[in-house]
Order: structure tokens, then sequence, then C-alpha cells
């Protein structure tokens, strides 16, 4: 019995069974299906929140009271108690940092109202500013000016403001020059940023920057500000410009030497580390799952396998009267088995690439399929009919054909 003979007869039996054939099939169908979709979401994501929420520059290293990424309870309250970093910090590192070729402070604690006339918007991020902010954040203007030095040191009331600010309270009217209340405060709106659109479906463009001088003087000090700098490049650059803010910071603070910094400092590649372990951590966990659900269907299938030897005792019996070996009856089982599993495979290839288009329309990211997760995909489905099919195949092989032909 050739290779393309014994396939053809595995696909025979297995339409003989249609149903049993398709209830064996789930286990592996959802194993693949699983391993797919999983390599496709994490590679998403990683891709995701590289572009849109750690999308710092590569020269570019933030301060901050406490760590922008908290992943546990003591953490977030060992860095509340920490100092407030003050916009006198920000005017030391500023004049001494001699590598930081920009630095700029933001702050942006606060969620409130936006009116004019008779319309409002809530849930607006009220972000007050340096100058230099802007362009190290890389928020781009659609129209009108971003704010400046001659803002910032008279705290004037002026705003940029974003789209959805636009769209709510200025439907087709220019909104530059317009006097708008932020908490009740009038601000003129000199500038309109570029459309950003969401983040995992919250809005970027609900938002409003105003001299940061004037926001502490609408919603007082006691908030802590973060600290953006710029280096000349990255590596020995971004380093040296860190370590230079770094001194001088830890100075001002009294931190004793040999103790750890009482505040953050990081960069985007620090972020994304911390993001990369954090999903591989979920990768690993969703891929274990992925491969009990292809033993479960291994199992399944050398059962269904044992249970089909069985009621085809007698015609191995005749096979082997007739002339067959005991490597064309293994064959022919073992086709079956690697037949099945394959046959599964692609049927969760086809729906783990159908469960990515889901997840990539309804998340709004751009998600490719890895081929290599196909070809994975793919050959673990084959290898499990292999492993859990070789043992059926074997015991049929090795039926004594007398007794098998006068089996009932």
């Amino acid at each position: 019995m050739n290779f393309v003979e014994a396939i053809r007869i595995a696909l025979q039996a297995l339409w003989a069974n249609k149903l049993r054939s398709v209830l064996t099939l789930l286990g592996v169908v959802i194993g693949v299906a699983a391993v797919i979709a999983v390599v496709t979401f994490v590679s998403g994501i990683n891709g995701y929140v590289a572009e849109k929420i750690f999308n710092l520059g590569a020269d570019v290293f933030i301060i901050n009271k406490r760590t922008s990424v908290v992943t546990n309870i003591d953490q977030l309250l060992e860095g509340e108690k920490r100092k407030n970093i003050t916009l006198d910090d920000y005017q030391a590192i500023l004049e001494s940092c001699r590598r930081c070729t920009s630095l700029g402070a933001v702050v942006t604690n606060l969620t409130g109202h936006v009116r004019y006339g008779e319309q409002s918007i809530s849930d607006t991020f009220i972000r007050g500013l340096t100058p230099a902010m802007p362009s190290i954040l890389n928020i781009d203007l659609a129209t009108g000016r971003m704010l400046n030095d001659t803002d910032e040191n008279n705290r004037s009331n002026v705003a940029v403001i974003g789209t959805d600010i636009v769209d709510n309270l200025f439907p087709g009217v220019d909104a530059l020059n317009k006097e708008i209340r932020v908490e009740g405060q009038i601000y003129r709106v000199v500038g309109i940023g570029e459309k950003q659109g969401k983040t995992l479906g919250q809005s970027r463009d609900n938002y409003v920057l105003i001299p940061i001088s004037a926001y502490l003087k609408q919603f007082g000090s006691h908030n802590s500000i973060i600290i953006s700098g710029k280096a000349n490049g990255t590596g020995p650059q971004l380093d040296g410009a860190m370590d230079e803010a770094r001194v001088i910071l830890r100075s001002r603070r009294h931190d004793q030497p040999g103790k750890p910094d009482s505040f953050a400092i990081e960069t985007n590649e620090s972020f994304l580390s911390l993001w990369a372990n954090l999903s591989s951590t979920f990768f690993i966990a969703m891929i274990a799952i992925a491969a009990i659900s292809l033993v479960v269907g291994g199992i399944v299938i050398m059962n269904i396998m044992l249970v089909s030897v069985t009621e085809r005792t007698r015609e191995i019996g005749v096979r082997m009267a007739v002339g067959a070996t005991e490597e064309d009856v293994q064959r022919q089982f073992l086709s079956e088995a690697v037949v099945l599993s394959s046959l599964g495979g692609l049927a969760g290839i086809a729906l783990g690439v159908i469960a990515s288009m889901v997840i990539a329309h309804i998340f709004q990211w751009l998600v490719v399929v890895s081929p290599t997760s196909v070809g994975v995909a793919a050959f673990f489905s084959a290898a499990v009919g292999i492993f859990f099919g070789y043992y059926p195949a074997r015991k049929a092989a090795r039926l004594d054909p007398i007794e098998a032909l006068r089996y009932e």
C-alpha cells in the first residue's frame, strides 16, 4: 500500500463516520485556533502599545514621582509616599543639565468640563505644559499656533484644543480665537491639534492644553509634575542626559548615597521591556492552555482510533489474509489518525485567522497573521496525529489474522 492509497482509504473511512470524525476534530481545532489567535493577538497588541501608548522617541526620558506602570499594590503605595516633583525641580534641571537638548514639564492629573455657549463636553483631559513639551511628545497642530514662552511667562489664559472639542462645541464654526470655559475659567483658543484617534477604545482628542503656569494658578500646585527630557541621541548620549538629570534631582531631594532614587526615571525602552515581560507571561499561559486542548484532542483521537480498530477487526483480518503486511495495516491506521488531526489543524487555522481578523476589527489595530504561527500550528496538529495514532495503528498491525477473521 503506497502513501496516496493510504490517504484515500483514510478519507473514505472518515467520511463513513462523518459526525464522529467532526466531534473528534474539535479538540485539535480549538487548540490550533487558540495558538494562532494568541500569537496574533500578542503581536498585534505589542505593536499597538509601542505605537499608541508608549510612543516616546528613542532619545526621550521622563521623570515622574512614581513609575508609570504599576504592577503591585506595594509599588503603588511606595510611590504615593514620595515627595511631589515641583516646577522648581524642573527649573533646576533645565538650568544645569548640559546634555539635555530639550526639557519640558507637564501636569495632567485632571479631567473636567469644557463649555462654549450652551454646548459642553465632559471628561476632558486638562494638561498644563511648558512650550517644549509638544515637540518632545510629538503633538502636532492642524491649525493655529502652539503655546509659547510668552504664554508661559505671563500665565496667559490661552489653550490648544483637541478635535473632539471642536466637533462637539464648534460644529461648522472656526474655533480659533473663540473663548471657552475650562472648569469655569475663560481661555482663548489659539490652536487645534491634529486628530490622533483612539487608544483601546478611548479618544485621544478630548484634551485642552494650557500653559503650566496658568494650570498651577487655577488648580494649585498640589499635583506632582512630570518632566520630559530629550537627549542628542540614543545610547551614551541618552544615558548621559539621564545621569545628569538624576544627579540634580537626587541632590535636590536629598537622596542618600547608596539609596534608591525617590523618583522614577524611564525611557521608551524601559516601558516596552516591562510590557514585553507582562505580555510574554500572558502568552505562555495562553499557549499552555492551547497545548492542553491539543493534548485532549490527541487523546480523543487515540480513543476513536482504538474504537475503529475494534470495529474493523474482521476488515483487518481480510486485508492480512489477501497479502497486506503489518506495515501496510499500520500505515493505513496511522494515516487515518494523521489525516484526522491535519483536517482539524486546517479547520483550526481557518478559525484562528477569522478570530484574528475579528480582534483587529474590534480593537482597531493592524494585525498580521504570522506565517510562523500557522506553520507551527500545522506541524503540531500533524504531530498529535502521529503521536496519539501510533499505538492504535500498532495494535491493529499486531492482530493475529486468524483471530481477526473469527471476530464477530
